[in-house]
């Protein structure tokens, strides 16, 4: 952005963004009463002032020099009377001065007056630079088969496209002086590049006739989730609306989601999709709301808006997200003698297809997680809800594994926020234990044996003594 100003009757001069008012710090007010409310802050005019480029085949003299179909040309957007909330930080701002140079040499400067058609985001773009954002802008000259005043004496139309680095997009549609008969006779006051009537300061003066915004470009969400996709535009009295569509686009193929069109029965709609018809007619709100985000609705989202003369499209694309679920088995594990076993990570329910995974072992001797490279994998399957799952396998054995010892599988994926660990712990019996385990079984069988040995040898002994009673009855 190269400068934003304050329309009105103030000294020429540019206002740096590294001042405190400009670059939007709000100060904290005072405690009070808490019953007494914060009156909103007021609005007031600026200037905005943008630094573009001007794409199109209108540059005389640029296109044979590049030897292209089309040409590029430095350019400047001022935005006429931009209203803004005031909170006390635009005190420093001046109007805009128009560069006292050529039109030869200097960029082309287009004023766009707002009194139709308000402008979106003002206050982005006017803090753009003091708040680390970057502004593409660019100009090209509009053409469509419905406008009026085809051939020498024809209206001019730009179009120019914003794209904040935030991911805020805006299309404004300039209407450009009108070319009269006499002024092509005579060569009147035109513009030497674009060779259409400019004003004293050699600047073209152009009024927004229609704009179209979408806070977003790019948007991520979870399976299941619900998720809204921006679009808003507003129109000059003298334009009207016609109709709206949403398109999706994904791997080469295209559907429509959602149209409607001004004098219909009714919209038509795909499933789990809605647009409020209610508040695209009354407030300009385009945006697509869709409901249980499945895998399949990943894609390249474009809201067309469409009047009699006009149309602007804004591109969003929509990513979808699903973050793994891990589980380690066995969670405790002991190993005997000459014996191997297998810990197994499973890692399943992801998207997209992306996904790391690594084991890592310590033991209390260890200061830190000793990396192991010998683990397994499965091929990557996808499931019926379009979700991945694999499964990692790692062996150890009783002749290299050192107890006690706790084994670890980690998963990373873009729809975590940071990694997901869970381990297995092994338990593996020690010479000590190994030992006093011998002592007790011994203790136990000689304790067994003793108790069998003193049931037979009284058995033996109640024997004779039962005959000699016997004998003496008789």
């Amino acid at each position: 952005m190269e400068g934003a100003f304050l329309r009105g009757g103030m000294a020429e001069g540019l206002v740096l963004c590294g001042a405190l008012l400009l670059c939007g710090v709000r100060l904290a007010p005072a405690a009070g009463p808490a019953e007494v409310p914060t009156p909103a802050p007021p609005f007031r005019r600026v200037d905005i002032a943008l630094g573009c480029s001007y794409v199109g085949e209108e540059v005389r003299g640029l296109l044979r020099a590049s030897g292209g179909l089309s040409s590029e040309h430095p350019a400047t957007l001022v935005l006429r009377g931009i209203s803004v909330r005031d909170d006390g930080n635009l005190d420093d701002l001046t109007e805009y001065k128009v560069p006292q140079e050529s039109p030869d040499s200097s960029p082309i400067v287009f004023e766009a007056s707002a009194e139709l058609v308000s402008i979106p985001h003002a206050e982005s773009l006017l803090h753009a630079d003091c708040e680390g954002e970057e502004v593409n802008c660019e100009i090209s000259p509009y053409s469509s088969r419905w406008a009026p005043g085809e051939g020498p004496c024809r209206t001019s139309w730009f179009m120019a496209t914003l794209r904040l680095s935030s991911g805020i997009s805006i299309v404004l549609v300039l209407r450009g002086p009108h070319c009269s008969c006499q002024e092509e006779e005579h060569d009147a006051t035109l513009h030497p590049k674009l060779r259409i009537p400019m004003s004293k300061e050699g600047t073209l003066l152009t009024t927004v006739e229609f704009q179209s915004s979408s806070r977003n470009t790019s948007l991520r969400t979870h399976l299941g989730a619900s998720v809204t996709l921006d679009c808003h535009f507003a129109l000059a009295p003298s334009s009207s609306f016609s109709s709206l569509e949403w398109r999706r686009q994904h791997q080469g193929s295209g559907r429509s989601l959602f149209r409607y069109q001004v004098g219909s029965t009714g919209p038509a709609a795909q499933p789990n999709v809605h647009v409020d018809v209610k508040e695209l007619l009354g407030s300009g709100d385009a945006s697509l709301g869709l409901q249980g985000i499945s895998v399949g609705d990943e894609g390249t989202y474009i809201c067309l808006l469409s009047t009699p003369l006009h149309q602007a499209q804004h591109i969003i694309q929509l990513h979808v997200a699903a973050p793994p679920r891990v589980r380690v088995i066995p969670e405790v594990v002991s190993l005997e003698r000459d014996m191997t076993t297998t810990l197994t990570c499973n890692i399943a329910g992801y998207y997209p297809l992306d996904v790391s995974v690594s084991w890592t072992q310590k033991t209390p001797e260890d200061d830190m997680e000793i990396p192991l490279s010998n683990a397994r994998f499965s091929s990557h399957r996808q499931s019926r809800d379009g979700t991945y799952s694999i499964t990692s396998y790692l062996s150890i054995s009783s002749a290299t594994a050192r107890a006690p010892a706790t084994y670890s599988c980690h998963v990373s994926h873009m729809a975590l926020a940071e990694p997901i660990s869970v381990s297995s712990h092994l338990k593996a019996p020690g010479p000590e234990q190994t030992g006093s385990e011998g002592l007790v079984g011994g203790f136990i069988a000689t304790a067994i044996f003793i108790v069998v040995l003193f049931i037979v040898l009284r058995r033996r002994t109640a024997k004779p003594k039962s005959e000699q009673l016997l004998r003496a009855s008789e």
